[in-house]
Parts: C-alpha cells; structure tokens; sequence
C-alpha cells in the first residue's frame, strides 16, 4: 500500500523504515529537507515541497501526519486545500481528542476521512512494532488496515493471553479499532497517564533505594532536622543497576519501562546527564480532565503530574512561602539543601 508521511522526528523516520521493510511504499515530507533526504536512503520517495508531495501520491492518498499537536491544525490549514474527496488523513501524533472530533466534522463536507491513531513505540519502534489505538469509521479503517498491520508489533510480541485464540480480533497483533473519532487519542490519553503514574512509582521506589544509607551521614543534630531515629537500619550502599537487572526477571513489576530504568542505570548510575526536569504534553493533564468530568478518582496520575510541575520549578515559591511562614510563626531558619548525593 502507498503512504503519504508527513513529519520525520524521531518516530516519523523509523515509521517509514519499518513500512518499507515491510514492503509498503512511502512517499514522505518534512519541512527540513536533510530528514527527508534520510528516509531516501530508505526507499521512500522523498519531496521538496507540500504541492510535489500531494501530486505524487495516488488517489485516494492516505496521508499520516506525525507532527506536534501544535502543528496539526496550521499543517491541515496547508495541506486539506491540495485533497480530493475520499482522501484520508491520518493524526499519529499525540492530539486532544476533542480536537479529533472537531477536525473530522470540519473535513466531512469536503469529502475528506479523518481519522487518529494513537501510537505507542518510541525511538524503538522500527524493530519493535507500534502500538496503535484508532479512532474512525469502520470503513476507512479497514482501507488502511494493511499500514496499521505493518506497523503493529503483531501477535508474536508478546505472550498470549489464555483464552484469546476464542476471540480473535486485532488487539493481539498491536493495533485496535477503538470506535468513533477521537476514540483512538482518547485510549492513548489514558495510556500516557498511566505512563506517567508507572514512570513516578518507578523513580519513587528507586530514590527511596539510593538513599538506603542516610544512616551513614552524619550530619549535625540541630532543632530544625528531625534526626533518624535507628541509622542502623539506614547502612546499605545498593547497587541499582543490579537490582533493576534483577527485577526484570520474573518479578510482577517488571515492564518495559523498567527495561529502559535498568539500561539507563547501566549506562550512567548516578544519572548525571540528566536535570531532572521532566516535560509534560499534554496527556496527563488531559487524562485528569476527564477524570473530573467523569467523577473519577485518580490520585496516583495527578500526583505523577504534579510532580513533573514540581521538578520544573513551578513549586519554588510555594516551598519559598513555606519557608517564610515558618520564620514567621517560629522564628525557624531554612536549613541548607545539601544532603548525602554522592550514596
């Protein structure tokens, strides 16, 4: 099958790679030629421009779009004037799904399908397969059911569930018809949410870990510290690239996020490349939306999201007002920040 990709990132290229392998022909377009050119390289027919992409793909086009969420709705102000009726465009990036909702009503007098793929893989997802979560009609669906196939892990990723030979259906191979538009990005909303909570329990317990030896510090009793009570209990220097290597063999919190933890861990123990400020993009906070408006509690997910904020700053002045009260009130002097990091 022909495909039109629109945006080489990280995952935009390797999108390419695997559906060339896997025997599709794509036509590609980015915006700095030097991607364009990589995918080339590939098999795939690069284009210097949006008007010389359009015309050479063979209606009716599929085109997916793996842009930024900020980039979509400016892109299709471009590009859906250059389309025929019965041309499908694919969102694979990471959109709110209200806005799925509203672009595929907008494009539906024009004669033009819209659908989204929520897309689950990373920078591995060339070899490994992409998780994809679609909204849509049934129709459409099934037309670019051969890229969403290839692109899939497919049913040998993974172990199969008892009882699922009985059923069928595509969810073992790696991608899902989840229903109307909007329901695909809606599945990878919660998804990422819930990415946020596994990544935050992850760092949590591991922190907890490496400060096992707090009893060895031997800091200055003062009243503004409450001392460890028993530093007896607190004498382990432990060894966390080994102990994730360990936990991703046969235990029940092994995953792939704690594949990446202990390759991380391996490669640098103590973390040093990274400042510890953690992006968000959207997801998380959309995930807690709808858990309000569904009176749905979710205290692990806005906690994993309120913690991103903090480790951006964002909570400063509040610690700075925390800080000022307490002098207030107390007369109580801020205590330096400096603790035992080199455990």
């Amino acid at each position: 099958m022909e495909l039109g990709m629109i945006g080489l990132g990280r995952m935009g290229i390797n999108m390419v790679v695997r559906l060339q392998k896997a025997d599709h022909h794509c036509i590609a377009w980015d915006r700095k030629e030097e991607k364009t050119q990589s995918v080339v390289k590939e098999g795939a027919f690069g284009t210097t421009s949006l008007e010389e992409f359009v015309q050479k793909l063979t209606a009716p086009r599929a085109i997916w779009l793996m842009v930024p969420a900020a980039v979509v709705d400016p892109m299709l102000k471009q590009l859906v004037p250059l389309l025929q009726p019965d041309d499908v465009i694919i969102d694979g990036g990471n959109s709110y799904y209200h806005d799925d909702i509203r672009r595929a009503a907008e494009l539906k007098p024009k004669g033009i399908h819209y659908m989204d793929a929520g897309t689950s893989g990373g920078v591995w997802g060339a070899d490994r397969g992409y998780c994809l979560m679609i909204g849509g009609d049934d129709a459409i669906v099934k037309r670019c059911e051969p890229i969403f196939a290839a692109l899939a892990p497919g049913i040998e990723e993974a172990p199969r569930t008892p009882g699922r030979e009985k059923i069928g259906g595509t969810a073992e191979h790696g991608y899902l018809h989840c229903g109307a538009n909007g329901a695909g990005h809606f599945v990878k909303m919660v998804h990422n949410g819930i990415e946020y909570g596994m990544m935050a329990s992850y760092a949590e317990g591991l922190n907890i870990l490496r400060h096992a030896n707090a009893g060895k510090d031997k800091a200055s009793a003062d009243a503004e510290t409450t001392p460890l009570r028993d530093p007896e209990h607190y004498q382990y220097d432990l060894n966390l690239a080994d102990i994730t290597e360990i936990w991703r063999r046969g235990s029940v919190i092994s995953s792939w996020l704690l594949d990446l933890a202990a390759a991380a861990l391996l490669d640098s123990p103590d973390l040093s490349k990274f400042a510890g400020r953690v992006s968000d993009s959207g997801e998380g906070r959309w995930t807690l939306k709808a858990a309000i408006d569904e009176s749905i509690p979710a205290p692990v997910l806005s906690a994993a999201l309120f913690e991103r904020f903090s480790s951006r700053g964002e909570g400063d002045f509040a610690d700075k007002v925390l800080s000022a009260l307490r002098f207030q009130f107390g007369g109580h002097n801020e205590k330096s920040a400096a603790r035992n990091e080199g455990a």
